[in-house]
């Protein structure tokens, strides 16, 4: 539906995006993540039409969209929600149904559809309120009614839960599932919150360095990333180099400088390769039982990082290797620095691609 092509985008001097080919199908919920200045927000602005490319071209159904008329007519086909909504003056009534009086739609018509799409998004009743006077989430929830009233082929938001509270945050991404499944509408995202990118997208694409990373589904992006940046965005901690040593049916053994790995893996020894392992894949035991994982590793723990319910820990195994376990795993295993642990994970866990070393003779 929408194809970007070499596009580049620059303000005089300064690089904003550059080189970015990729293709968003129609009906699906594709998502930009990525830090923040890395030029999501330029990349819809782009799609909507409102910044042209400084070299390349963004297609639409195929075609470009040439001449004020056709960009005009393709623009209403579309809607965007920026990261900061503003109110209108006025009520809500009058700020959602703005886009529809621009439409010369009938007053008979607006009337109606107003509190539809105020219901829709959990605004019922809210018609004579002053839109000056809403919260965050509820200006977010008003600036999407507004963009959904026209009933729009394609719906652009731009980082629609980054000044929300958690509360308004799972509101809001709600409500993109449901107007995701009640108009069938193409939703583009972007997004620095990179479990929001993973729950709500169908694909994505990772911005970095303002270019493109990586193209793919949730589980591609954040277990099988294509490069060391990628992997380091998405929070695959645990990369590692090594030389297969052997292969027996598809499972190989990686000597990662004397540390020998099991992984699931096709390349004939003496490829050199890199392994990368999430760190929620990698579980802590203070006996030496491997379970039903392929890889037992003991280590020592080097530091302890507390995240809400998770804690990350570093382990020593030679390299050293990061875990995140649950706070009650955590305290049954009652861990504390310089503690002596065993390491397990399966061979079915690690993702592996070719690596840049030159293979040890």
């Amino acid at each position: 539906m929408i194809e970007l092509s070499h596009v580049s985008k620059y303000f005089g001097e300064k690089k904003v995006i550059e080189d970015i080919s990729l293709e968003i199908r129609k009906g699906e919920i594709f998502s930009f993540i990525g830090p923040s200045g890395t030029g999501k927000t330029t990349i819809l602005r782009l799609i909507n039409l409102l910044d042209t490319p400084t070299s390349g071209k963004i297609l639409f159904e195929g075609e470009v969209p040439v001449g004020d008329k056709v960009r005009t007519a393709l623009r209403r086909r579309m809607s965007m929600v920026f990261q900061k909504p503003l109110p209108l003056r006025g009520n809500v009534f009058s700020n959602v149904a703005k886009g529809l009086e621009f439409r010369h739609v009938p007053g008979e018509e607006i009337a109606a559809r107003v509190p539809e799409a105020l219901e829709l998004v959990g605004l019922g009743g809210y018609e004579e309120r002053k839109a000056m006077t809403l919260s965050g989430g509820e200006l977010q929830r008003v600036a999407i009614a507004r963009s959904i009233i026209t009933r729009p082929e394609i719906l652009l938001l731009d980082e629609p839960t980054a000044n929300l509270d958690p509360i308004s945050t799972e509101r809001a991404e709600n409500l993109i599932f449901e107007i995701h499944r009640k108009f069938g509408v193409t939703i583009i995202l972007s997004t620095h919150d990179m479990v929001q990118g993973q729950r709500l997208a169908d694909r994505m694409a990772v911005i970095i360095d303002r270019t493109l990373g990586q193209v793919g589904t949730p589980y591609e992006i954040f277990y099988k990333p294509q490069s060391l940046h990628v992997a380091r965005m998405v929070g695959v901690d645990n990369v590692m180099d090594g030389v297969v040593k052997e292969n027996l049916e598809g499972l190989a053994t990686v000597d990662i400088k004397g540390l020998l790995i099991q992984a699931v893996s096709a390349f004939p020894p003496p490829t050199p390769v890199r392994l990368y392992l999430r760190p929620e894949e990698i579980w802590i035991t203070s006996g030496s039982s491997r379970g039903s994982a392929r890889n037992l590793v003991q280590g020592t723990i080097k530091e302890i990082t507390p995240m809400g319910s998770m804690v990350r820990l570093r382990i020593d195994c030679g390299p050293v290797l990061t875990s995140l376990i649950t706070r009650r795993s955590f305290e049954d295993l009652s861990i504390s620095p310089g503690m002596e642990v065993y390491i397990s994970f399966k061979a079915s866990a690690i993702y592996v691609t070719k690596g840049e070393m030159e293979p040890s003779g």
